[in-house]
């Protein structure tokens, strides 16, 4: 797919602790090169640290799609020599998963229209799927003479049982929103009118929350499908520990104490 100067890429918009990630690239279906990859992994990364981001809402623009997967490069390059060069031609996307993935900023995915390839991954590690009601998913690579990439291998073994996972990736059959919903991936099916409004409420409720604590709650989650049993004892521990020092564990204390309501800042 070629991109379009009138593409805007990755817009990021914070208001109110929300972080608004929006995808805006027509041209190409919102699906996203190299460069556009960069910018989500930088902010993830930034975001662990940056007190006016307290969740984010990842969106994207126009109701036929939310993400048909990998672009071309917004700065073509010249194309891999050898088959070897070619290994890493996705290291871009993948260290953008990998960023969201270990991220501790609680995520929202507000999904419309068509998904495809990476656009799995980019709905489906969020913490929270909203979802249209008939939108449509396509795994896509068997159907383009491909194998899962850019860590799909890793995550989704993760997020769907195998079985499923196995229809969906050797099939390659379009499945909507609906039957997802009945598997368990998504939070909230609603109809597309209340799409918007219901992944931002979601995403301003998660960023009224105590934001370390949650950050740490689904960094242990997601460690323990890595990890074992012992490891994850010591990590929750270490992580009641620090929990202790933070603002807001202490105000909600002094707030329960004096019959109020706490007054959270993130910190």
């Amino acid at each position: 797919m070629s991109v379009s100067a009138e593409d805007e890429g990755l817009r990021i918009e914070i208001e109110n602790g929300v972080a608004a990630l929006t995808l805006d690239m027509p041209s190409t279906r919102n699906a996203f090169g190299s460069e556009v990859a960069a910018e989500f992994t930088q902010f993830f990364k930034d975001a662990n640290t940056r007190q006016d981001v307290r969740s984010i809402l990842i969106r994207s623009t126009g109701d036929r799609d939310f993400c048909l997967g990998g672009a071309a490069s917004r700065k073509p390059t010249a194309p891999p020599r050898t088959t070897l060069d070619y290994r890493f031609v996705s290291t871009p996307h993948i260290e953008m998963f990998k960023a969201m993935w270990e991220l501790e900023r609680p995520v929202v995915s507000q999904v419309q229209g068509t998904v495809a390839g990476v656009g799995w991954l980019l709905a489906l590690l969020a913490d929270m799927v909203v979802a249209a009601k008939g939108s449509r998913w396509t795994h896509v690579f068997v159907r383009r003479g491909m194998i899962p990439h850019a860590g799909d291998s890793f995550y989704l073994p993760r997020i769907i049982p195998l079985h499923r996972l196995n229809e969906i990736a050797l099939l390659g059959d379009t499945v909507t929103a609906d039957t997802l919903s009945e598997w368990g991936l998504i939070n909230r099916l609603v109809d597309r009118e209340q799409l918007a409004e219901t992944a931002i409420d979601l995403a301003r409720r998660l960023a009224e929350q105590p934001t370390r604590g949650l950050g740490l709650a689904k960094r242990h989650y997601r460690r323990s499908l890595e990890a074992d049993w012992s490891t994850m004892l010591r990590e929750e521990m270490a992580g009641q520990a620090l929990l202790t020092t933070s603002a807001d564990r202490n105000e909600i204390l002094a707030a329960s104490a004096e019959g109020r309501k706490p007054l959270l800042t993130g910190d």
